[in-house]
């Protein structure tokens, strides 16, 4: 193809290609040596790789030279994604250690997720697969001596502590066998339990950690459950309750979806609201969103069902049955390039609208494909693998076109002139969503456009976002003016998803031996995960 040369076996060397087509965002010899130049990161627009769109594409069979010269250069492009964790880990050192979010602007830290070290330990897993060991051991330290959840004040989000806070205690313990890990993931899992103390066993949305705290829902949705809350709760305690041998802590989050799936959703797709505070459930509204409240609820079925060893069919069945609602109702199809996107639904009505938390659903489509009980061959996993593909380059569009190289939080489709525009959000915080997916793409197709791709991201990234102490926020992804947050889950996920991008050496095998929970912390498979003792 004339619009990719990913392909040529033209002998290169390493120092001069590894930028990809994108200009050099800095020299590094594959010895180790570094020449330190940066030049200014100018995204090359969108409508590249127009092969992609529909889906379709499969990557010629390379050249046993033209491979091991990609591979070469992905080693060290993840290198140089590395020290970008090495340098937003020093700046969080410095001025925020032990605080839940560092301030990449004014060089300080926020107590903003309930005070429990939040980044620090949100972080471990990504430290640990980087082989950042030192920094690694020197947090475990940390959480021994100083995480105590009964001084933390006031409610915390049982959803957010929950992936962020169990989920990295959970996977530093699975990587690491360090016992201090499970020993707070157990302390912290008895307390979040208490949110399961409803009419309806639907969790409470917030919970006060300390001892004699009280469960109750957000203020904002005071007699509701949010969708995604109630099943992204499942991969983290049905793992903690393997490992301590605590039978309750699956119980209780298993109950709670199982209640939800009874309900009557047509096509498998599930208002984002639940009503949690009356003597029966019922639906709280009338809105379907695969983005923000709904997204994890979906990506959750699959998990839990691979998981549990493909055993648990009826997970598996609902998951299907609600991949084949949105591929029939939300999935729709821009005008005038033709990009695949899923739209929202508003009693019933078709909201053309993406939200970049949304990108996660092409990997997530890939990742069932290639798991499906009837094989990837079969006509229902191809096209849940094409439309995983078709959604990847649609979200890969959401970054290329900007002037930043940067996505907004969403984009709003029916432009007949432009695709899509960006929304009244246009901010960018550091999310992940569209490198888990190159991500998951890449580690099941090998294809080396996802790797494009992805390092168009990150020197986006490096190029706006970076700042003196880390990396901070975008307010506008046209402006470029920075914003004084960096959300725990740049470290957790983003930047890690970049890096496993690059590096594929890792002992992570997501068809086989792990599930990455929601914010990208792996765990072993129930069967594979340690015996309780």
């Amino acid at each position: 193809k004339k619009t990719n040369d990913l392909y040529s076996v033209t002998s290169r060397l390493i120092n001069e290609v590894m930028s990809g087509r994108n200009g050099t965002i800095m020299s590094e010899l594959i010895d180790g040596t570094h020449a330190h130049q940066r030049q200014a990161f100018i995204p090359l627009g969108g409508n590249r790789y127009a092969e992609y769109k529909d889906g379709t594409y499969v990557t010629p069979i390379l050249k046993t030279r033209a491979r091991q010269e990609l591979n070469e250069i992905a080693r060290a492009r993840s290198g140089i994604v590395k020290k970008a964790m090495q340098h937003a880990w020093s700046g969080y050192k410095k001025y925020a250690y032990g605080k839940d979010e560092l301030l990449p602007l004014s060089n300080g830290g926020q107590d903003n997720w309930g005070g429990m070290g939040t980044t620090l330990v949100d972080s471990l897993s990504t430290l640990w697969m980087m082989g950042m060991k030192e920094e690694f051991w020197e947090a475990r330290d940390w959480v021994r001596d100083n995480l105590n959840f009964n001084k933390v004040q006031g409610g915390v989000s049982v959803f957010e502590t929950t992936i962020r806070n169990l989920g990295g205690l959970l996977s530093a313990y699975d990587l690491s066998g360090d016992k201090i890990f499970l020993e707070k993931a157990d302390d912290l899992g008895m307390r979040l339990m208490r949110a399961f103390e409803s009419r309806t066993g639907i969790p409470y949305s917030e919970t006060e950690l300390f001892d004699g705290g009280r469960s109750y829902n957000t203020g904002w949705h005071s007699n509701e459950a949010v969708l995604s809350e109630i099943g992204t709760l499942q991969v983290e305690f049905r793992y903690l309750a393997k490992v301590t041998g605590k039978s309750e802590y699956a119980t209780d989050v298993m109950r709670a979806l199982d209640e939800v799936l009874k309900l009557d959703a047509e096509s498998g797709l599930y208002p984002t609201m639940i009503y949690n505070t009356k003597q029966e459930l019922s639906f709280g509204n009338s809105e379907i969103s695969i983005g923000a409240m709904g997204d994890s609820f979906y990506e959750y079925l699959l998990k839990v069902w691979l998981q549990g060893g493909k055993r648990e069919m009826k997970y598996r069945r609902m998951y299907d049955k609600s991949i084949n609602g949105i591929l029939d109702k939300l999935i729709h199809m821009s005008r005038p390039n033709y990009l695949t996107y899923v739209a929202e639904l508003k009693s019933g009505s078709v909201i053309h609208k993406m939200d970049h938390l949304s990108c996660f659903l092409g990997g997530n489509l890939a990742l069932g494909a290639y798991t499906h009980p009837d094989g990837l061959d079969s006509l229902i996993a191809q096209r849940q693998l094409r439309t995983g593909k078709q959604l990847a380059y649609t979200c890969y569009q959401m970054y290329a076109r900007s002037k930043s190289g940067l996505a907004p939080e969403y984009v709003k489709f029916g432009s007949a002139k432009d695709d899509f525009v960006k929304g009244h959000a246009s901010y960018y915080i550091l999310r992940p969503e569209t490198s888990e997916t190159f991500f998951i793409l890449y580690h099941l197709t090998k294809d080396p456009v996802y790797r494009e791709w992805g390092w168009e991201i990150f020197q986006a990234i490096e190029e706006h976002c970076k700042t003196d102490a880390g990396y901070a926020a975008i307010r506008d992804v046209d402006t470029m003016k920075q914003d004084n947050r960096m959300e725990s889950f740049f470290l957790a996920e983003t930047l890690k998803y970049l890096y496993l991008l690059q590096d594929d050496t890792a002992e992570i095998d997501l068809l086989n031996t792990h599930v990455f929970n929601t914010e990208a912390h792996p765990l072993r498979l129930l069967s594979l995960a340690p015996e309780s003792s």
